[in-house]
């Protein structure tokens, strides 16, 4: 066997190339496939050329024993992990790192039997030890690296969801905080629009928590309705008016059309928008102005949020939703703010958008569909 392998190892290769190219999604390049198949098929060779030697110490030290060897890899053994680990870097599942080797096996028995190439049995026992060894190398070591990657991809998911919820408490208690302030500097009464701030940003502490309980439970819950938008942004600009950063803009809001209904998470949505105006207050220039402005638009509903910033640097719109990303002009913590916002409206069937003005500022729009308001 290991002479018709030597004489024919080109006719083979190729042989399991054309396998693996009528396969669907491998577009692997032969370089980053180098510990496959090319590798074994010489290992293999070299194992069988020992065996003849009656050389059993070389044939083990190439291929391993029968059932493997956990202590210490053969040199199968290594490019077979290699090949496991390649296959998973380039996106394969466990069935092709299987079929890689069942490609060349199939491969060997086919031109045997065209060349009528007679095998001893027991080279066929060194072949399938050679291939029972590869496959288990290669897909303990594929297993263990998705293993290990979905193990990061989930500690990064976990990361991210308790940032958000973090983020939304923060922004919740701090709303809550400064009404509370007012009530007391101003003496007003708890029964006012100030009290009633208070009201909501307590609510949103609950939703916050609740969601958070039920995910912990594996539970859902819808907790939309159809409301005035007209009436939440006045709700807006009361808790956007108590924001210290206001002081330094002018923020205008203009008048809303008051049939104008959506079907969303109030309390979400609420945050969503405070989120926007928090950053236009925070990065507008001194004594520029704000506007809020909701309107029809089709059939939509478009609320926006426009700032005079002197617009985004090169490439920053494009960053601007991506969590724990800030943008490259210093603006720190903008991502997460507005993950978490544009998350919230598409769980309301939305959009989050934004749109830069050069050497102006940006223009950060919602989208939600438009309701009759009951």
């Amino acid at each position: 066997m290991h002479r018709f392998l030597s004489n024919n190892r080109d006719e083979l290769v190729a042989r399991c190339k054309l396998k693996v190219a009528q396969r669907p999604l491998r577009a692997a390049t032969a370089k980053q496939l180098a510990h496959g198949v090319p590798m074994f098929l010489d290992q293999l060779t070299r194992t069988l050329v020992a065996e003849n030697n009656d050389d059993a110490a070389a044939s083990i030290a190439i291929s391993g024993p029968s059932g493997g060897d956990s202590l210490a890899l053969s040199e199968i053994g290594v490019s077979a992990t290699a090949h496991g680990k390649e296959l998973l870097n380039l996106g394969y599942t466990v069935d092709q790192v299987v079929h890689d080797y069942g490609d060349l096996c199939q491969a060997i028995t086919d031109l045997a039997f065209e060349r009528d190439a007679p095998f001893a049995v027991g080279e066929f026992r060194t072949l399938n030890r050679c291939l029972y060894n590869a496959i288990a190398d290669a897909v303990t070591e594929f297993s263990s690296q998705r293993d290990a990657l979905l193990l990061v991809q989930q500690t990064a998911g976990e990361k991210q969801r308790l940032g958000f919820l973090v983020h939304e408490l923060r922004n919740s208690q701090g709303t809550a905080t400064l009404a509370v302030r007012a009530l007391e500097l101003g003496n007003m009464q708890i029964g006012g629009a100030t009290g009633a701030i208070l009201k909501r940003s307590l609510s949103t502490l609950g939703l916050l928590i609740s969601r958070a309980t039920a995910e912990v439970r594996g539970e859902g819950s819808d907790q939309r309705q159809t409301f005035s938008v007209a009436t939440f942004i006045v709700d807006v600009e009361l808790a956007a008016r108590l924001d210290p950063n206001m002081k330094a803009a002018v923020f205008e809001v203009r008048a809303v059309d008051p049939g104008l209904a959506v079907h969303a998470n109030r309390d979400l949505l609420h945050a969503a928008l405070a989120n926007l105006l928090q950053n236009a207050f925070k990065f507008t220039r001194k004594d520029s102005l704000v506007t809020l402005n909701a309107y029809a638009f089709g059939e939509h509903v478009l609320i926006d949020v426009e700032d005079h910033c002197g617009g985004l640097p090169p490439g920053g719109a494009a960053k601007m939703f991506v969590p724990f990303k800030p943008n490259d002009d210093g603006r720190a913590g903008l991502g997460l703010g507005l993950s978490i916002a544009r998350q919230s409206i598409e769980a309301d069937e939305g959009a989050l958008t934004v749109r830069d003005v050069p050497n102006s500022g940006c223009v950060f729009t919602i989208s939600l569909p438009r309701q009759a308001l009951q």
